[in-house]
């Protein structure tokens, strides 16, 4: 019979060293506990870095990718995600931070913002997903061979500024001038707009570059537009303006504006159009370095991979709130219409 149980006969003397032995067998059995929890080690660390908006579609895909890998969230890996706005400050802070708490690697989500958590960092793995080529804007030496702490996908956005001003000049046949707002301090955004600049002068449309280099900035401008001004609007590269598309979509919808972004996602939410790569496709891919770091594969060796598939989106019902009819000729080229 225990001496803690129910069972035991009373006494004074009895009684008090049962209690004694009683706390002394909880208190034993609080400390293997204890010890049994300090020994079950805590899942490593995922640092998530982005701008906001559609970016969070390339978190869906990284989660759905590393479900595919047979990874468990909470279990063999725990995702931290900063949204830093559009402001590439908060992206340096948010990467230190990362480093400082020992995260074993960090996933970014953007050209700019994986040259600032490359900056911000010393020593913490990073993954990242850049819409310009790594090599020109120097996150890494080479696409077979990386070198140091970093890799990841690239995926189409920068170069094919060209093309989407291709598909808005057959959606809006009289098309003469074009605006795009983008951050000059921007490396991914300054590629973009230079081969957004150079296509323009080959069709012939005026391109007009509109600098802003904060969320605020980007809001002002906004507002300063005239329906004049332009006669569509055409995304270039840039992550704090993409945060931030909800704002150009509803400019765009008040001044019957027809816009070109980078991403499905802002076609869906009422942008006129998109050409570019799926962004969860993007997160999908990702996942496969993430699970390969966590395994312990140096990123020095883990060639970056690109992404080459582009959808080009139209939205109909924003076509008719603005007025547009979008001729038949490329409808039948897109490989998805929202009715």
């Amino acid at each position: 019979m225990s001496a803690c149980g129910p069972d035991a006969k009373p006494g004074l003397a009895i009684s008090a060293m049962r209690v004694l032995r009683c706390a002394a067998v909880l208190v034993a059995a609080l400390a293997s506990l204890v010890q049994a929890q300090a020994q079950t080690p805590a899942p490593p660390q995922v640092g998530v870095i982005l701008q906001g908006g559609p970016w969070y579609a390339m978190v869906e895909g990284l989660r759905a990718g590393l479900r595919d890998l047979d990874l468990k969230e909470g279990k063999d890996y725990v995702l931290s995600i900063r949204d830093t706005g559009g402001d590439l400050n908060a992206v340096g802070d948010a990467a230190r931070v990362f480093e400082r708490d020992k995260a074993a690697l960090i996933f970014t989500a953007a050209t700019s913002v994986s040259l600032a958590a490359k900056k911000a960092t010393v020593s913490t793995p990073v993954v990242f997903a850049a819409g310009t080529d790594p090599v020109v804007v120097g996150l890494v030496q080479s696409i077979r061979a990386p070198g140091g702490r970093i890799t990841g996908v690239q995926f189409s956005t920068g170069e094919v500024s060209g093309k989407r001003l291709e598909l808005l000049r057959d959606m809006v046949p009289k098309l003469a001038r074009v605006v795009t707002f983008y951050n000059p301090q921007n490396a991914s955004s300054i590629e973009s707009a230079k081969e957004g600049r150079e296509a323009a002068r080959v069709l012939g449309i005026d391109f007009l570059e509109r600098h802003v280099s904060t969320p605020d900035e980007l809001e002002a401008a906004l507002e300063a537009f005239r329906p004049g001004d332009a006669d569509a609007y055409v995304a270039v590269a840039d992550a704090l303006v993409e945060s931030r598309s909800d704002l150009v979509v509803e400019m765009a919808r008040v001044k019957h504006l027809p816009t070109l972004f980078t991403q499905e996602r802002i076609t869906e939410r009422g942008g006129l159009a998109s050409y570019g790569a799926s962004y969860p496709d993007v997160g999908r891919l990702s996942a496969k370095y993430v699970q390969r770091i966590l395994s312990g594969a140096d990123p020095a060796e883990l060639p970056v991979e690109r992404v080459t598939g582009l959808a080009f989106v139209v939205n109909l019902t924003t076509a008719q709130q603005i007025g547009l009819s979008v001729p038949a000729a490329v409808l039948s080229h897109a490989d998805r219409v929202i009715d």
